[in-house]
């Protein structure tokens, strides 16, 4: 009879020792799946966001190209009035040498 008692004993200490580790399993399993999903909707929000930065990007080198144009432009512009003014200095002195 002690016998039995003690081996019921430890069963019952083993299955109360399992049941603990079982609902600590269970509770790190949910977190895991709850985890997962949080993460899963981190990956869709970063590909979201990824592509509307790629899209910016995009619009942000137009416009950086469309400012080196015009800078381009500019110094052509500089350039011919460059050139424009030397020529009216030239002008100038032939017009002040002929009279």
């Amino acid at each position: 009879r002690a016998q039995r008692e003690a081996r019921a004993a430890v069963l019952a200490s083993l299955e109360s020792a399992g049941s603990s580790h079982a609902a600590q399993l269970q509770q790190r399993a949910t977190d895991i799946h709850l985890q997962s999903k949080t993460i899963q909707q981190q990956e869709r929000d970063l590909a979201k966001n990824t592509k509307a930065l790629a899209k910016e990007t995009k619009l942000l080198q137009r416009e950086a190209d469309r400012a080196v144009t015009a800078m381009k432009e500019l110094g052509d512009v500089e350039n011919w009035a460059n050139m424009m003014e030397q020529d009216f200095l030239v002008l100038e002195e032939t017009m002040r040498l002929v009279d």
